[in-house]
């Protein structure tokens, strides 16, 4: 879906929403209705959830706006997150959900603007960033890890992405996943996902290791070495057990890794 289709289609749930449901006028005027295009809704949603005894709101949602004015990109990649987090989570009912209530998707986008900083050389603020989105959200992406699109960030707590680490598109994380290293290493010290991968609940992938296309990580599995593309490891430590029957398993998220034998 193409960002002004995104931004039609949330205004016409907003609309919807209200003569429904009155107690949620003032939230879908705030941040949907009131707003001139996708990324003013995006930025002023992301500040009100941010905003707090570090950075007011008036501060976040100036620098998401001007870093969506820089960089169209990441507003691209917002649309398809969202797309994303509709079409994979039985849980989500409308395009409104993520982009006002789930943190996954806000913490996300909220990453993505502090890994542009990063790259413009503003350390600081990048970093600032991430304290503020961990402490929020209970997610802690390192402002330098690469992360593509089409993600889906499932319930989102506890998640934990290293500073080097690499995440390919269309991947989909659910909650307590770890890419980290494996003690006080220096360099290039954290795991590298492929596309279309899922990664199980309280999954913890450790090292530079490489997870192949199309994998699967089952829920608690401890991964330490490499995993083929379209391989499906688990248990501690983790072992292959199998191969999931899609090419791309983080689409139709079946979690039960003992059916890929």
């Amino acid at each position: 879906m193409k960002i002004d289709e995104m931004e039609t289609r949330l205004r016409e749930e907003a609309q919807e929403l209200v003569k429904k449901e009155p107690f949620s006028r003032s939230m879908l005027e705030e941040q949907v209705l009131n707003r001139k295009d996708f990324a003013d809704m995006l930025s002023v949603t992301l500040a009100c959830q941010l905003a707090g005894e570090v950075v007011d709101r008036a501060e976040l949602e100036s620098i998401f706006n001007s870093m969506y004015v820089k960089y169209p990109e990441l507003l691209v990649s917002a649309c398809k997150d969202l797309n994303a987090t509709v079409l994979r989570d039985p849980a989500c009912t409308s395009y409104l959900e993520p982009l006002l209530l789930f943190k996954g998707f806000q913490g996300l986008q909220a990453y993505r603007v502090a890994h542009a900083l990063w790259l413009e050389d503003r350390r600081f603020p990048a970093k600032m960033l991430q304290n503020i989105i961990s402490r929020k959200f209970g997610m802690d992406f390192h402002p330098a890890a690469k992360i593509g699109h089409g993600l889906l960030i499932d319930h989102a707590t506890n998640i934990v992405i290293g500073e080097t680490a690499v995440v390919g598109n269309n991947v989909s994380f659910l909650h307590g996943v770890t890419l980290g290293g494996t003690g006080n290493e220096v360099g290039d010290r954290h795991p590298k996902i492929g596309n279309g991968v899922m990664l199980g609940a309280h999954a913890q992938l450790l090292g530079n290791i490489h997870i192949g296309d199309g994998a699967k990580i089952g829920a608690g599995a401890v991964v330490l070495c490499d995993v083929p593309a379209h391989t499906t490891f688990a248990g501690v430590p983790a072992v292959e057990v199998g191969h999931p029957h899609d090419e791309m398993p983080s689409f139709n998220m079946q979690q039960d890794f003992t059916r890929d034998a």
